[in-house]
C-alpha cells in the first residue's frame, strides 16, 4: 500500500507520477536530493528508521548482484517495516517478491541489480518486466547508477520512474561529455555544443568539474523532455528516434517490443494524439498490433457485396480525402470498402475512425519495405480467411499494394480482380472500378449505419458482441455522431467520432450486462460514485480492461458506466488514483 506515490498519466509502461514529499516531486525524475539510505544489513544490524516526509527513506536492505539464485535472495530477505513516511524497499529482479516484498508497505522499489542488467538488453527487459508485474502498480521503480541523457528515455519507456545522476557525474569526472546522442571525450571537443549554465565559459576553462555539472544538466533537461512526451502520449515516437543512437538502446527497444503482453496491457485503447509512423519499428507498436489483431479476430463483415480494396490516403479519416471521394462516387455503395495501409494493415470502412486508424501519420515514399509487405499481407490474408466475400476488387496501384494482393490471392479461395491503370484516380481506373461493379445491388444507409455500430461493438468488446448486444437497433442523427436506440426509442449509446468508439448510457450498460457480449466489469465497494471511482473503492476488476475501455461499474449500492483510467490489474493493486471516469450512475 502506498501513501506517497500516485500515477497521474500513462503512456504505455511509462508513467507521469507524483512522489508526495513535503516538496512534491513529479516523476520520472532525478532522486538524488530526495533519497535517504538507511544502510545495508550485510555489515550490521540496523533499527527501523523514523519516517520523514521530506525524503524517500530506503529501508535497511541486502542487495544482490545480477544472476543471484532465487533461494539465496529468499534466504536473506530483509523485513519491510511501515515507518509512517515515504519509504522504499531494495529488491532483486531474480526474486522480486522475496520476503513478501510485493506486499510491503512501501512507496517505491530500488532495483539492486540495475547496474548488472543495464547494458544487456534482454536481461534489462526481463528484470523490469519481472519487477513491474510483481509489485503494486502504484509504486515507483528506482534504478540507481545507470541513467544518462542518452538512455533515460528508454529506461522510462520500459517502466522506470526514478533515476539518479551518479553515472552522469562519474562520466564527467572521467572527462566524458554526455548528450542525448551519446558521449564524447572532453579533449575531442573543439567547442561545447550545449548552452546550459555549466557550458557558458570559454572552452579552455571548461574542466572536468564543469563537465560533471553539464552532464547533470543534460540529464535533467532530457527528463523534462521525456515528461512532456508522456503528457502528449508520444514517448514511443521519441524513443524510436533515440534508439538509433546506440546499439544497446536499439536492442532494448526491440526486446521490449517482444513483450507485447506487458506493453499492450499498459497502452490505452483510445487517444486523440497523432501516432508517428516514421520507422519500420512502428509495425511492432502495441497499438498497431492490437488493431490488426482485433480486425482479424473480432471484426465480422456483415455486407453481402464484393470487397473493394483501396489505398489509404494522407488525409484522415480516409473518407474525407479527395481520392476516397472519387472511390465512393464510383462504388456507390455497391461494394464494401476497406483501405490497405502501412503500418495499420487493413481498415474496414466501419472502423476508419477507430484509434489508431485516423490518428497516424506515415512517411510516404511510394516504396514499401519487405517487412511492411509481409505484415499487411498477413493481416489481409487473415481478414479474408475470416470474412466471406463473393470476390475481391483490388483497386490499388502497382507499387507495394498489388504485390501484397497477389501474394494473398495465391493463399485464399476468393477471386481477385484488378482495376487500376497507372494510378487509382485516373479516368480509366475509375471507369474500370465502376464497370466492375455493374449489376451489384446497393446497400442502404440504414444497413451501413447498423453495420458500423455492430462493427464498433465487435472491435471494442469481442467477437460477436455487435449481434449479441444490438439484436434490435435503430440509429438516429448523422454519421459520425450516430445515436443508438432500441425499438422503444431509448438511447443505448452514442458514437464518439474523436476516436471511433461507442459510449454507453445506463440503459445501454444494462443491456450489455444482460446480453451474451463479453463484459468489462469493475466491482466496487458499497457507495454510489459521483464523477469518478477511485482505486481504493475498487474491489475487483476484469483482467482484460485497458485504459480507455468502456466499463460497467457494479456494487452493492450502485450501477454505473464509464471509461477506464487504469488497466484492470492496476485497479486491483492500486491504492491511489482514478480508476474509472464515470459517465452515468444510479443507486440500486
Amino acid at each position: 500500500m502506498t501513501d506517497y506515490f500516485e500515477v497521474h498519466d500513462r503512456d504505455g509502461a511509462a508513467r507521469l507520477g507524483e512522489l508526495r514529499l513535503d516538496s512534491p516531486l513529479t516523476t520520472p525524475a532525478l532522486a538524488d536530493d530526495v533519497v535517504r539510505d538507511a544502510g545495508s544489513l550485510w555489515n550490521a544490524d540496523r533499527d527501523a528508521p523514523e519516517g520523514d516526509d521530506s525524503v524517500l527513506t530506503v529501508l535497511p536492505h541486502r542487495a544482490y548482484p545480477a544472476g543471484t539464485r532465487e533461494e539465496v535472495v529468499e534466504a536473506f530477505a530483509a523485513d519491510y517495516p511501515d515507518i509512517g513516511g515515504p519509504s522504499a524497499a531494495v529488491i532483486s529482479s531474480d526474486d522480486p517478491d522475496a520476503g513478501g516484498a510485493a506486499s510491503a508497505p512501501v512507496d517505491a522499489y530500488v532495483l539492486s541489480n540495475a547496474q548488472g542488467v543495464v547494458g544487456h538488453a534482454s536481461a534489462f527487459v526481463d528484470a523490469v518486466v519481472a519487477v513491474r508485474e510483481a509489485v503494486p502498480a502504484d509504486t515507483a521503480l528506482y534504478l540507481s547508477g545507470v541513467a544518462t541523457p542518452l538512455n533515460v528515455a528508454t529506461l522510462v519507456y520500459a517502466g522506470v520512474d526514478l533515476v539518479d545522476a551518479k553515472r552522469a557525474r562519474v562520466k564527467g569526472s572521467q572527462g566524458k561529455y554526455l548528450t542525448d546522442e551519446g558521449e564524447r571525450f572532453l579533449e575531442d571537443l573543439d567547442e561545447l555544443p550545449c548552452s546550459c549554465p555549466a557550458c557558458q565559459v570559454p572552452r579552455e576553462e571548461f574542466d572536468r568539474a564543469a563537465c560533471e555539472q553539464h552532464n547533470v544538466n543534460a540529464l535533467t533537461a532530457e527528463l523534462r523532455r521525456v515528461r512532456r512526451r508522456i503528457r502528449e502520449g508520444r514517448l514511443r515516437d521519441y524513443v524510436e528516434g533515440q534508439a538509433r543512437h546506440d546499439q544497446w538502446l536499439t536492442a532494448t527497444f526491440r526486446e521490449l517490443d517482444q513483450q507485447y503482453g506487458y506493453l499492450e496491457e499498459r497502452t490505452p485503447v483510445v487517444r486523440d494524439t497523432e501516432l508517428s509512423a516514421a520507422t519500420g519499428d512502428t509495425i511492432r507498436r502495441p497499438e498497431i498490433q492490437r488493431f490488426a489483431q482485433r480486425v482479424t479476430d473480432r471484426y465480422r463483415n456483415r455486407f453481402r457485396n464484393p470487397l473493394v480494396l483501396v489505398p489509404c490516403s494522407a488525409r484522415k479519416p480516409y473518407s474525407e480525402s479527395q481520392s476516397h471521394g472519387q472511390f465512393h462516387d464510383a462504388i456507390q455503395f455497391r461494394g464494401h470498402l476497406a483501405s490497405m495501409t502501412s503500418p495499420i494493415g487493413v481498415v474496414p470502412q466501419e472502423l476508419e475512425l477507430t484509434y489508431p486508424a485516423q490518428h497516424y501519420d506515415t512517411v510516404v515514399t511510394g516504396r514499401w519495405t519487405e517487412d511492411e509487405k509481409q505484415f499487411v499481407a498477413a493481416v489481409l490474408r487473415k481478414y479474408l480467411e475470416r470474412n466471406e466475400y463473393p470476390r475481391v476488387i483490388a483497386h490499388v496501384p502497382e507499387e507495394g499494394y498489388r504485390d501484397i494482393c497477389e501474394r494473398v490471392e495465391e493463399q485464399v479461395d476468393v477471386p481477385f480482380e484488378y482495376t487500376v491503370e497507372d494510378h487509382p484516380t485516373t479516368t480509366e481506373s475509375i471507369g474500370n472500378l465502376m464497370s466492375t461493379l455493374d449489376g451489384e445491388l446497393k446497400y442502404t444507409k440504414r444497413e451501413r449505419q447498423h453495420n458500423t455500430v455492430r462493427a464498433l461493438a465487435d472491435y471494442m468488446l469481442g467477437d460477436g458482441a455487435g449481434d449479441d448486444l444490438f439484436d434490435e437497433l435503430n440509429t438516429r442523427s448523422r454519421y459520425p455522431k450516430l445515436q443508438v436506440r432500441d425499438d422503444d426509442e431509448e438511447l443505448l449509446a452514442t458514437m464518439v467520432p474523436t476516436y471511433g468508439a461507442l459510449a454507453f448510457t445506463l440503459a445501454g450498460a444494462h443491456r450489455w450486462v444482460e446480453s451474451d457480449a463479453p463484459t468489462k466489469t469493475v466491482q466496487i465497494d458499497s457507495f454510489v460514485p459521483q464523477g469518478s471511482v477511485l482505486a481504493p473503492g475498487v474491489v475487483d476488476a476484469d483482467d482484460d480492461i485497458r485504459v480507455g475501455d468502456e466499463v460497467v461499474v457494479e456494487g452493492p449500492r450502485a450501477f454505473a458506466v464509464g471509461r477506464a483510467e487504469m488497466h484492470g490489474a492496476e485497479m486491483r493493486s492500486s491504492t491511489r488514483g482514478i480508476a474509472v471516469d464515470v459517465r452515468h450512475s444510479e443507486e440500486r
